[in-house]
């Protein structure tokens, strides 16, 4: 049986299908197994690092030297996909990292700004959301850390994909306001618009997220993640 966190990780590892030679930076345990199970299946062409200086193979064996310069040349020229998280999320893909509250006397202080402007104006940014909850998708974030669509300039800003524990979302709607993309098995489309802070855009069908293959789950549970952490994210149901 498949768990939560095994159709997330699928989800995951379709933001980078068809991504030809760019570079993967997922940010938490389960974007990190979607991206080395996309590398190992559908994107062989996917580079991955170490998130120093090094891009590394499917085993971390050193396949090339990335040093800081050649990578701010990616991230600057649209040849990297950030798959990040976000604390508040709008409709439009506006994403808060920073802080809660108004920013000149914020409630609670958060990561700040780091370098959610420059990824998402600058190469396609996806996000995973473990907890999917209205206190995260909100009607409007408390400060602009990552650029949605309806603040976006420049010829490479894309967001493809939110992926939470119940849901898959994206922008592909009139507007490009979010949209229920597919609902995880076991989870029903009135549960995600209970948990979204806004109005979705939401179709007459909203399909399942796809079912790993024999072979994807093999890998997930034998080589991506042989000791099982992907639970430490999204707990089994």
């Amino acid at each position: 049986m498949t768990s939560r966190a095994e159709y997330c990780v699928i989800a995951c590892a379709e933001a980078w299908r068809d991504n030809g030679e760019v570079l993967a930076s997922p940010m938490g345990l389960i974007p990190s197994f979607g991206a080395r199970l996309a590398r190992r299946t559908f994107s062989p062409d996917l580079l991955l690092t170490d998130g120093e200086a090094l891009l590394v193979g499917l085993d971390g064996e050193p396949e090339g030297w990335l040093p800081y310069r050649r990578h701010l040349t990616m991230v600057t020229g649209g040849k990297r996909h950030v798959m990040m998280g976000a604390s508040q999320i709008d409709r439009y893909g506006n994403q808060n990292i920073s802080c809660i509250g108004d920013w000149e006397r914020p409630t609670r202080q958060l990561l700040g700004v780091r370098g959610a402007p420059v990824n998402t104006l600058n190469n396609p940014v996806s996000y995973w959301i473990p907890k999917h909850s209205p206190r995260v998708f909100v009607e409007r974030v408390d400060m602009i850390s990552g650029v949605g669509y309806d603040h976006a300039v420049g010829p490479y800003h894309r967001l493809p994909r939110v992926v939470t524990d119940l849901a898959v979302l994206d922008f592909e709607s009139p507007g490009h306001a979010m949209r229920l993309a597919s609902v995880h098995p076991g989870v029903t489309v009135d549960e995600v618009r209970a948990a979204t802070g806004f109005d979705l855009v939401i179709g007459d069908d909203v399909p399942y997220t796809r079912e790993p293959t024999a072979e994807e789950l093999r890998l997930i549970r034998e080589v991506v993640d042989p000791r099982g952490l992907r639970d430490r994210e999204v707990a089994p149901r």
